[in-house]
Parts: C-alpha cells; sequence; structure tokens
C-alpha cells in the first residue's frame, strides 16, 4: 500500500548539534497574540519606525514628537514584541515588521502599526526580528494585498492572513543559536561601518586643510617641501580646462546603441572616486565628443554635485558636464579641488524647483588652484590614498553584508517549505 510522506524540512545551513532535530510547522497566530494596549494618560516614548532599521524615537527621527491629539490612542509594546507598520517602502514593499530591542517600553501609532507578542515558550523573539528583517512576511503577504490598496495612507490588508502566515521552527536553543550567530555578524558590521565611517570624516578634514579656505589664498596644512612656495589662487574651471556639456544620442536609432564607448548618466555615478564601468554604451559618431581617460565629470541636473573620474575614454548625457583639464594641471588634483566645493555649489543651487548648472555657470565657478605640478601630485596622491582605505572598507562592510544576507537564506526555511 502506498502512502504519502511529507518531505521533511531541512535548512540549507546547520549547527553540527542540531543536525538530526527536526521542525515545527506552526502558523504565526498560534505562538503570538495581538497587542492592543493604549496609551491614555500615560508617559512613553513615542517611537517611529525606519524600513531595515528598526524602530527609532519619533524624537531621534523628525527632530521632535509628532502624535499630537491622536497620542492617546497610541499602542503600547513592550521589549521584544513585534510592530507591523502598515506603510509599502520600496525595500519592503508588503510593509515592515520591527521588534522593540531598545526600550522595556514604548508606544507606536494605532493608524498603520498592527502590535503582537510572541507568548510560546519555546519561540526566541530576536530568531523572529531576523526572519522578518529578511521580509518573510512581505513573501507571504504580496498575494494578498489588493495593488494600490490603501487606507489612511496604509496598506489595505487583513491581518488574519499576517496570523495565518505558516512558520517552520527549530527548538528554541537552536532558534536562540541562529540569532546569536548574525547578531555577532551585525556587530561586526557595525564596528566595520564605524571605522568606514570615521575614514571619510578624516578625508573630509583632510580637504579642508589642504585646500585654502574660502576666501584664502593659503591651506591651513602644506607639506614641508612646498612652503614658502607662493600663494594659490582662484580660477574659474572654464580656464582650468575645457567644459562639456554631455548629449543623449538618439533613443529611437538602435544604430547608435551597444557600441563600444561607455555612456554616462547620473545613474552611473555612484560614490565611488573613479568610473568604473556604465549600463550602456553607444556607437562613436563625428557627432558626439567622446571624453579622454581621467576626464572629470560633475551632475548638473537634479541630484547636483555627484561626481567622478572615467577610467575609459567616455561619452556622456546632458545632465553631466566634464572637464578636460589643461596640461598644467593634474587631473586628480583639479577632481578632488572642486570635490571640496561641490557642498557650496550644491546649496548655491539648489533652491530653484529644478536644480540646474548650465555649462555658462558651470564654467565660471571658481575652485582654488596651485601652478606647481609637483605640489598638485601631492596633494592628489595623499588624498587617493585615503580614498583607496574607503574603497577597501567599504567593500569589506558590503562582503559582510552579503555573508549575512546568505546565512539569513541559508539558515531559515522558505516560504514554501514551510507552507507545508
Amino acid at each position: 500500500m502506498h502512502m504519502n510522506k511529507k518531505k521533511e524540512i531541512v535548512p540549507k545551513l546547520r549547527f553540527p548539534e542540531y543536525a538530526g532535530n527536526g521542525l515545527r510547522i506552526t502558523k504565526l497566530g498560534k505562538i503570538s497574540s495581538i497587542v492592543k494596549e493604549k496609551v491614555r494618560e500615560n508617559k512613553y516614548t513615542l517611537m517611529s519606525v525606519t524600513s531595515g532599521v528598526g524602530l527609532i524615537p519619533q524624537a531621534e527621527k523628525f527632530g521632535r514628537e509628532i502624535a499630537g491629539d491622536s497620542y492617546k490612542n497610541y499602542i503600547v509594546i513592550k521589549k521584544y514584541d513585534f510592530a507591523y507598520n502598515k506603510s509599502a517602502t520600496k525595500q519592503f514593499p508588503e510593509g515592515y515588521i520591527s521588534m522593540l530591542e531598545e526600550y522595556d517600553i514604548a508606544a507606536v501609532p494605532n493608524s498603520i502599526f498592527t502590535c503582537f507578542r510572541i507568548t510560546d515558550r519555546e519561540s526566541y523573539p530576536p530568531f523572529f526580528d531576523y526572519l522578518f528583517h529578511n521580509n518573510y512576511h512581505g513573501h507571504w503577504l504580496r498575494k494578498y494585498i489588493e495593488v494600490g490598496a490603501r487606507a489612511h495612507g496604509a496598506l489595505s490588508v487583513d491581518t488574519k492572513h499576517l496570523w495565518s502566515m505558516p512558520l517552520a521552527l527549530p527548538n528554541f536553543k537552536e532558534q536562540q543559536k541562529i540569532a546569536d550567530c548574525l547578531s555577532s555578524i551585525d556587530e561586526l558590521i557595525d564596528a566595520e561601518s564605524r571605522k568606514l565611517k570615521a575614514l571619510e570624516k578624516y578625508k573630509k578634514g583632510l580637504m579642508q586643510n589642504l585646500f585654502p579656505a574660502e576666501g584664502k589664498t593659503l591651506p591651513e596644512w602644506r607639506f614641508p617641501e612646498f612652503k614658502g612656495r607662493g600663494e594659490w589662487k582662484y580660477e574659474e574651471i572654464g580656464k582650468v580646462g575645457e567644459v562639456i556639456t554631455g548629449k543623449t544620442p538618439s533613443t529611437s536609432d538602435s544604430s547608435l546603441w551597444d557600441g563600444d564607448v561607455q555612456f554616462v548618466t547620473p545613474t552611473d555615478i555612484v560614490e565611488n572616486k573613479y568610473l568604473y564601468h556604465t549600463q550602456r554604451t553607444v556607437v562613436k559618431t563625428p557627432k558626439m565628443k567622446v571624453l579622454p581617460k581621467y576626464t572629470i565629470m560633475f551632475t548638473c541636473i537634479a541630484s547636483i554635485g555627484k561626481m567622478a573620474l572615467s577610467l575609459y575614454p567616455c561619452i556622456t548625457n546632458q545632465q553631466i558636464n566634464s572637464i578636460i583639464p589643461k596640461p598644467l594641471y593634474n587631473n586628480e588634483f583639479i577632481y578632488y579641488s572642486l570635490l571640496q566645493k561641490s557642498f557650496l555649489i550644491k546649496s548655491r543651487f539648489a533652491n530653484s524647483t529644478l536644480p540646474i548648472i548650465n555649462k555658462t555657470d558651470f564654467s565660471k565657478i571658481q575652485i582654488p588652484v596651485i601652478l606647481d605640478k609637483k605640489e598638485q601630485k601631492k596633494i592628489a596622491g595623499c588624498l587617493s590614498e585615503i580614498d583607496t582605505m574607503i574603497t577597501k572598507q567599504s567593500n569589506k562592510v558590503k562582503q559582510l553584508k552579503t555573508h549575512k544576507k546568505g546565512l539569513i537564506q541559508g539558515l531559515f526555511p522558505s516560504l514554501e517549505e514551510a507552507n507545508v
């Protein structure tokens, strides 16, 4: 006689001591209870949520508490309680579930939050925090949320579907070990992220000291071999080199696209100093100006002030003004001189409805320069070393985050496996 046997659920990654243990199939509603207690006249720290980050005080996020008259209806949550924010974001289109961890008690708005508490003794709340942070709930809820369905700014979702979400759970000790493992990686990510911020702050301070302050002709710091070599001067960008505004080839003419020349748009310019690759390429034509290697690119429409040095010959779109410096200037030196003024440039042109710097205005912007090419090279080399350190540290943080993501995917069974 043939008997149907359910396939045993086994996570892709498992700690050896739990390898033979089975997983318990249940639903969120069976291991939790809804939290409805209202604040009324009591005083609690009011929380908001940042998707992908978690619950943070309103005063920290908005600079003040924003409850107003609705305060008395806020929901009271305690440490390890969960709050489901039914507002869609790009990262979490079905809403975000976060756990209260840093406070023993707090309050959240009742209008967009559904709150619940894990009441099952065999369940460890921080384990579920990592599960939800990986958008496990979103994969389940998306089939129950109508596209564009909103009520008072929140997604229109019946919470009965949240409670019916299937779960495949290891025992308490294994849940705890998984959460502790991921928590250790989080601590490492935080430590490496702090190092990255410290390097970025150090670079900013270096630039402020290696270039003259606004209106001055000498920097605070100068390399010993260049002391007494003369003052700096302010030069218009248009006199530093040739300024070129990009142009987009006709998108309806396929013969102009997918060639061997990189086509740069502001989207391609990220945090790196160098532009390594672009999303699209174009065909070189007599009408299109191909910019040489090490051209300085500066975004001048909408997202003003994004900068990069091209590592390959390229063509840019009309949102970018580029500088090809004259031979008496070191390209990287000019890049850093413009970079340290980019914040002032942004603030100057950011007030209009559509911020824009046309070629004429861009060419008239003045930047501090020194004509001694050896000193230019020394300054650029010093800042380049810091940039190299920043890039390495940034990659280290990204690798740790990728490692954590892979661990989460391996340590937690998929929704499809849990829904048996």
